[in-house]
């Protein structure tokens, strides 16, 4: 803890303020100022015990959620279903695939769903993913880098498409969209990121959808796509906190 100058205006050892040498009350004047200094030094400490300042790092702030070997689990489809999708079940498997890793510092699940429109007949060739990660960061703060990891789309762009980025309000404490904008107005698919921050938890689903133009079905727009990504990432925050 680092010293309280009690010196510097005037005599050694005497608390600024504080009468001279030899003037009556001089002592309890000391008295009190020390006493006072005490006290600020208890609360500056405890304060430090609480954030964890005295090791140099704060407490993680992990909202509620938990950590999860299998992020399917509570990874809400029903907003794609609704929307006109059914999972793939390629000869009996399942259509998702995830992983995770747990360690002291960051926890990772990922989840790979395989969709495909409802209506499609076999001959029908369709990609339909939804792509979703989740993190707890136990040692570092998202917060200062998590929106310009998203802003950093608007500098990409080729003669085909570029990225349109935009906040989004109701998840957690800050949400991004990213939208690929398709500069030839083609409507055979949609590739969509929403990204979400709930105190250092950090969560994204990606929407990435091809229609080809002979296919009978049409492919979501971007927009459409957006409204999908909300509804299934409100619901699978609160079941990550279950």
């Amino acid at each position: 803890m680092p010293s309280i100058p009690l010196g510097g205006y005037g005599p050694v050892g005497t608390p600024p303020g504080a009468p001279p040498t030899g003037s009556g009350g001089g002592g309890k004047g000391w008295l009190w100022g020390l006493g006072g200094a005490v006290v600020a030094s208890a609360v500056w400490a405890g304060a430090l015990f609480a954030t964890g300042g005295f090791d140099g790092e704060a407490k993680a702030d992990l909202a509620g959620y938990r950590y999860m070997t299998n992020l399917c689990n509570p990874t809400d489809a029903q907003p794609i279903e609704n929307s006109g999708y059914r999972q793939k079940d390629d000869s009996g498997s399942t259509s998702d695939q995830h992983s995770s890793s747990e360690s002291p510092t960051l926890d990772t699940m990922t989840c790979n769903i395989d969709f495909e429109p409802s209506d499609a007949v076999s001959n029908d060739y369709s990609s339909v993913w939804l792509y979703t990660s989740a993190s707890l960061h136990k040692k570092t703060n998202p917060e200062p880098e998590f929106e310009a990891q998203y802003r950093a789309y608007e500098n990409q762009e080729t003669s085909s498409y570029s990225y349109k980025v935009s906040p989004v309000g109701g998840l957690g404490d800050e949400a991004y969209v990213v939208r690929q904008q398709t500069k030839s107005g083609s409507t055979t698919g949609a590739y969509v990121i929403l990204g979400v921050r709930d105190g250092w938890m950090t969560y994204q689903s990606t929407w990435s959808e091809y229609v080809p133009s002979s296919s009978s079905t049409k492919a979501k727009t971007p927009e459409e796509a957006t409204e999908m990504l909300k509804k299934s990432a409100k619901a699978t925050l609160e079941k990550m906190k279950e």
